[in-house]
């Protein structure tokens, strides 16, 4: 059978190889290619509908990420063995390819579009969240799907001091930033990652970087768009138009909205009168206006708040609350706020709050990762609610979507960087934040309210971490901008970028960048960066105000750990023959206790409610443990008697022999009637022979009786 089959490849610069193929595998679909690195292959497809469905007027995107277990070797957990729900991961690389190529479509683009990768091949060592945004814009450049691409994704490291592009899983351990970069051959349009407190400078130095490779990637698939003839799009034609009615929209509504928009009033409030001001509208058109034209009304009304506001805040400098550019709204916190919590906080930023816990657990209580690329456990875990009413909406509670796991996701591994070491902190830590009002960057407030819960619980985190958003109003005309410092929602929606930064006060730890204009210029990420760091450290003095540095005790209701070390060859003996003296502990010490293999170690955690639990469980693993040293004192019990002498457990399964002789100083012919089984007797530890028997006396301990002296024959 032939194949129109279209290849493409590309070295990364250090001789590691990506290939694009097009036309073999699923060419009913409108695009598709497969991926592929080393032996990691993602297969991407997009199909699009001919039509858009009537009412809609927006783009129905959806971009689905799925992991085939097969690709690694491995069979799905669970009931019924196969792939079920995204996984966490595979959300968040669908959400990093949906967030760089939904900005490409045209704006007046509305059919439903599919996008679907699956990793079909893993190479265990080469990561497939870089090469997912490549294959998905390859799949649209080689169809007639409208879009203004190519686009690609890829990560930066740096990797021992040198910047490097899609680097090795086994390398990423030693990375000081590690960012997935995405952009068209003449801007960048999402960043996500995180990093060890670097500087604003190096960060914009990695972008730059993976910008030079982005390029390389976006000339292949132009190439490949050409070799497939699809440079001619689909013609479509999915919104009604009138321009009369658009200049009347904005002649009649502009002035209002602008001065509704100057006003400075709350959320609600604003949205009230700007509900008024369209509605007004609409009755002024009469009671015979058809559906359509009522639907574009509100479109023309939405262009209108679009450039009022805008407009405000470039030939003003005033914003929807009356702040300036750089000014954070105010800020109040508290800790401790539920007391059977492990810890609290309350973090309030304007219109936005978030109300943190933080629970102490332990190893049982780790987060099982069931991926088909990356499987294993975690221990620190942050969780995100965006429940309806923080915005004053009745919503269904259908569990976490994409929005909560993708905050969430940004919270965490702005925290994760910060939290002690294993060492030092033997707890599986989670962490719940609930947004309970919303208006502008409430994953910024998680981090600040899981910073101050952390350090509440008595977690020694190495440095609080704060975080902002950043907006952006551009004007492309006139080259006029203004960077934004803790954007409120509509400045999200109506601007240019939402730009989040998290750090501690020596750098950068985490960052997500979504840009929905083209032309970002190097000096205004320059500006925003700078900007986001003066309101970044603003933040975190306040955080500081309410409490500076981790407290110094646990809650006096928190579970304790106690780990200790032992011999790996005592690992067993803790245990048990099938867990029998492992259990027994816990019961009677109302403890748990895991046990584990590690450094040629073993480790054990002993988890309680309190310390009079953990010292009893650790005098019980002392004891097992512990090696019988010679000239000892021991308080030891009869196991058994035999006619030679008695054997005495001295510790819990180490038995020595007390013979006979060594009972006491007077002589014994039987060992009848000296002791019982059960008795308990105190020994001393003498030898202990090359068979690692013990030899135990009684009569060390003893005085010697007096010797009496012997009578002269001739007397």
């Amino acid at each position: 059978m032939s194949y129109n089959l279209i290849k493409k490849s590309f070295d990364l610069g250090d001789g590691r190889i990506i290939e694009i193929e097009s036309g073999k595998l699923a060419k009913q679909a409108d695009g598709s290619v497969v991926v592929k690195m080393g032996n990691t292959m993602l297969l991407a497809t997009v199909v699009s509908s001919k039509t858009a469905k009537e009412g809609v007027d927006f783009l129905p995107l959806s971009v689905d990420y799925q992991e085939k277990y097969a690709a690694t070797g491995r069979i799905p957990g669970g009931f019924l063995r196969r792939e079920a729900r995204l996984s966490d991961y595979e959300v968040l690389i669908s959400r990093l390819v949906d967030r760089a190529l939904r900005p490409m479509f045209p704006e007046d683009y509305h059919a439903d579009t599919q996008v679907m990768i699956s990793l079909i091949s893993a190479d265990t060592n080469i990561l497939p969240d870089c090469l997912a945004g490549l294959a998905a814009s390859a799949a649209l450049s080689v169809s007639d799907i409208p879009f203004n691409g190519p686009i690609s994704e890829v990560r930066v490291a740096k990797i021992d001091g040198q910047l490097v592009i899609n680097p090795y899983l086994s390398d990423l351990t030693r990375a000081s930033l590690d960012f997935i970069v995405a952009g068209s051959e003449n801007d960048i349009t999402m960043v996500e990652g995180e990093a060890n407190e670097i500087s604003e400078e190096e960060m914009i130095e990695a972008i730059e970087f993976a910008h030079r490779a982005i390029k390389v990637q976006v000339q292949a698939q132009k190439e490949m768009t050409v070799e497939a003839g699809k440079t001619e799009k689909r013609a479509y034609s999915h919104e009604h138009s009138n321009p009369e009615l658009r200049e009347r929209v904005f002649a009649e509504t502009y002035e209002k909205v602008y001065a509704v928009a100057k006003s400075g009033v709350s959320k609600h409030e604003r949205s009230d009168k700007f509900s008024e001001i369209q509605d007004a509208f609409i009755v002024s058109l009469g009671e015979g206006v058809d559906d359509i034209t009522k639907s574009l009304a509100k479109k023309y009304f939405h262009d209108v708040q679009y450039d009022a506001v805008r407009n405000l805040i470039l030939d003003e400098g005033i914003r929807l609350d009356g702040r300036d550019v750089r000014t954070v709204r105010p800020i109040w916190s508290e800790v401790g706020y539920l007391p059977a919590a492990h810890g609290s906080a309350v973090f309030t930023r304007g219109e936005t709050q978030a109300l943190t816990s933080v629970t102490l657990g332990t190893k049982l209580d780790e987060q099982m990762i069931d991926g088909a690329f990356f499987n294993g456990y975690q221990k620190f875990i942050l969780h995100y609610n965006f429940p309806g009413f923080s915005t004053g909406e009745v919503r269904p509670n259908r569990g976490a979507g994409r929005r909560e796991i993708g905050h969430g996701n940004l919270a965490q591994r702005s925290l994760k960087k910060m939290m002690p070491a294993d060492e030092e902190n033997p707890y599986t830590v989670r962490v719940v934040s609930d947004i309970l009002e919303s208006n502008g960057s409430s994953s910024m407030a998680t981090v600040c309210a899981a910073t101050l819960a952390l350090m509440d619980a008595g977690v020694k985190l190495k440095s609080p971490v704060s975080g902002i958003a950043m907006g952006l109003i551009t004007d492309e005309k006139t080259g006029k901008y203004a960077v934004l410092s803790d954007i409120l929602g509509d400045e999200d929606h109506l601007g240019d970028m939402d730009f989040k930064v998290t750090g501690t006060d020596k750098g950068i730890v985490a960052c997500q960048m979504d840009l929905k204009i083209n032309g970002l210029r190097w000096e205004v990420l320059s500006a925003a960066l700078a900007q986001s760091k003066e309101g970044r450290l603003h933040i975190l003095n306040e955080i500081k105000k309410t409490l500076a540095e981790p407290n110094p005790e646990l809650k006096p209701h928190a579970p304790r750990i106690e780990v200790l070390r032992i011999d790996k060859e005592f690992i067993g003996a803790v245990i048990g023959p099938g867990g029998k003296i492992i259990q027994e502990m816990q019961r009677e010490t109302n403890t748990t206790i895991t046990i584990e293999e590690k450094d040629n170690q073993g480790v054990i955690s002993i988890f309680a409610p309190g310390k009079d639990a953990i010292d009893k469980a650790v005098k019980r693993i002392k004891s097992i443990v512990a090696k019988p040293d010679v000239g000892e004192i021991y308080e030891g019990k009869v196991k058994s008697i035999m006619p030679f002498g008695a054997f005495v457990e001295i510790m819990p399964g180490k038995d020595g022999l007390l013979h006979i002789s060594e009972i006491d100083w007077k002589r014994y012919e039987s060992m009848d009637g000296i002791f019982q089984v059960g008795d308990e007797v105190r020994v001393k530890l003498l030898e202990v022979d090359k068979q690692g028997k013990l030899k135990l006396s009684r009569k060390a301990l003893l005085p010697r009786p007096p010797r009496e002296d012997k009578k002269p024959a001739s007397e």
